[in-house]
This record gives structure tokens, C-alpha cells and sequence, in this order.
């Protein structure tokens, strides 16, 4: 798990906006990929799907007014899920921290 403080709050709405948008191509640029991503927003949850390369809800993100929290949901997969949290992290960091 991990956190990251939400200093320019950012609301669940917004992230998961700019998740759509933005977060393929940032991943498949810092990866050289062409990852299929799906998106599963419901009130301050985000699940993050990978289904190319994990079944299932690989990330869940959580949203408050003070920090972002970001689960792993896929313990089967660690190292694919690990450099994906990475990804996003640093993406979230950038947009929110």
C-alpha cells in the first residue's frame, strides 16, 4: 500500500478524469508498451485494471481530502504489479503532490 498526500486536493471525479486521459500514455511511454488499461470509478474508489497482463483489479485507489492510498489487489502478479503501482504513483505524484 501506498500513500501520498493529496496537497492540491484533488477529488476522486477529477482523478479518475484524468486517469481516462492521461495515464495510458504516460505508462506506455515510460514502459515502451501498449497496455490495455480500464478504469472503475464508484464514489472515492478508483480500480485500475490491467487486463492484458492481470485478471482481476490489479490497483485500487482511494481518494480523500488528505491523502491518495493506492492497493495492491494482485499479490500473484508482485513484480508486474509492482512496476505498475510505480507508474502510477509517480503519475499521481505528479498531478496531486
Amino acid at each position: 500500500m501506498t500513500s501520498i498526500k493529496n496537497i492540491h486536493p484533488i477529488s476522486a471525479v477529477v482523478l479518475f478524469d484524468l486517469l481516462k486521459r492521461e495515464f495510458p500514455d504516460y505508462i506506455n511511454t515510460k514502459l515502451d508498451a501498449m497496455l490495455n488499461i480500464d478504469f472503475v470509478h464508484v464514489y472515492n474508489e478508483i480500480n485500475v485494471l490491467f487486463p492484458d497482463i492481470i485478471a482481476g483489479t490489479a490497483l485500487t485507489i482511494s481518494v480523500s481530502d488528505q491523502e491518495i492510498t493506492i492497493t495492491e489487489n494482485a499479490p500473484d502478479n508482485d513484480f508486474k504489479t509492482a512496476l505498475l503501482e510505480e507508474h502510477l504513483t509517480s503519475f499521481i505524484r505528479m498531478k496531486a503532490g
